[in-house]
């Protein structure tokens, strides 16, 4: 199940923003190895290691441990913000965040360790950078991807969930928002989003619109679920998110002084008036703080949704009642982002 060799101990990697265009320039947290030679926060399983022992090169068992915890990291999002680690597949959404922290470089994102196919070379900006890899076999690789086909997988990753997520769902007084969101021109509300692909596509074209962050409100799906990962290719790392109550909003919205919209598919049983998404109410809103709230397909916008926001819809010349919200979230993105 491991195997080992006589290479020195690699430490965990912090990718930072480099210093030449030639190579990831790292800074490597210290950490120390508990009693079974794993390094890991103090609160960790000591019956499964977080992260393979130093001394392991490759694992060729789908049985072993350290697999059955990715597996369960994959599947579980109590899991996964209780050991605070993600699993990332595919090389694009590393690329990502590595593009990201080049022109960001006030945050930073800890890869734990590198699954590397065993046929695979190691991605160019990794090669030097010290942080620990484990060789895995295919077997291997579609356990720990989920996959049916993984000839396009090269490597897993296990990663941090980044500083930049915050949940309030278990605080009773409201948090400082200025410290959670540095800038909040643009703030993306998701409503009981629960589908991970819509979620995950709607925090890929925030990010690609200029928009300062997400607030999640209750019923939406986690962030770092795999298929959210794989429809925002990154992009749950590279966006301040908060999770919240409609309450946290609220105050949100009171200590920014912020507009709050909501999108609206409209109807004749409306009870208050719906504005239609244009150019002109795009540039009457240039100079104005805006938060965006988009609710579920299924469940639409909330009751408090409904009432506070001002309601604005996409006009449509077709037959067809609605848009999947992932695609409106997109022209609403798009027509709102600020205008630098």
């Amino acid at each position: 199940m491991w195997s080992s060799s006589s290479f020195p101990p690699s430490s965990p990697l912090t990718l930072c923003k480099p210093t030449s265009n030639t190579h990831l320039s790292l800074t490597l947290p210290t950490k120390t190895p508990n009693s079974h030679g794993v390094v890991g926060d103090s609160n960790s399983s000591e019956a499964t290691p977080s992260i393979p022992p130093f001394h392991v090169k490759s694992i060729t068992s789908t049985s072993n441990p350290f697999v059955k915890h990715c597996v369960k990291l994959r599947n579980s999002s109590s899991y996964r913000h209780s050991h605070g680690s993600v699993l990332l597949v595919g090389t694009t959404p590393l690329r990502e965040m590595y593009n990201f922290q080049e022109s960001m470089q006030e945050k930073a994102t800890t890869i734990d360790c590198l699954l590397l196919h065993e046929k695979a070379t190691i991605p160019e900006e990794l090669v030097d950078s010290g942080v620990h890899i484990v060789r895995i076999n295919s077997m291997v690789m579609k356990k720990l991807s989920g996959l049916q086909s993984t000839e396009s997988i090269d490597v897993v990753s296990l990663v941090r969930i980044p500083s930049t997520f915050c949940s309030l769902d278990d605080y009773n007084h409201h948090e400082d928002f200025s410290k959670l969101f540095p800038s909040a021109f643009r703030i993306l509300v998701l409503d009981g989003i629960q589908d991970p692909g819509n979620l995950g596509t709607l925090l890929r074209s925030a990010v690609a619109f200029g928009w300062d962050g997400v607030f999640l409100l209750p019923g939406c799906c986690d962030p770092f679920n795999e298929k959210a990962l794989r429809a925002s290719r990154g992009a749950s790392f590279q966006l301040p998110m908060v999770s919240g109550t409609w309450s946290h909003l609220q105050s949100l919205v009171n200590g920014f002084q912020m507009k709050i919209l909501a999108g609206s598919p409209g109807s004749e049983n409306d009870t208050k008036p719906v504005s239609c998404l244009s150019h002109e109410l795009a540039r009457s809103l240039k100079d104005t703080k805006v938060c965006l709230v988009l609710g579920s397909e299924g469940s639409g916008l909330s009751k408090e949704a409904s009432e506070a926001c001002e309601l604005v819809n996409i006009r449509m010349s077709g037959a067809f009642e609605s848009l999947n919200v992932s695609v409106a979230g997109g022209i609403f993105l798009f027509m709102l982002q600020p205008q630098n």
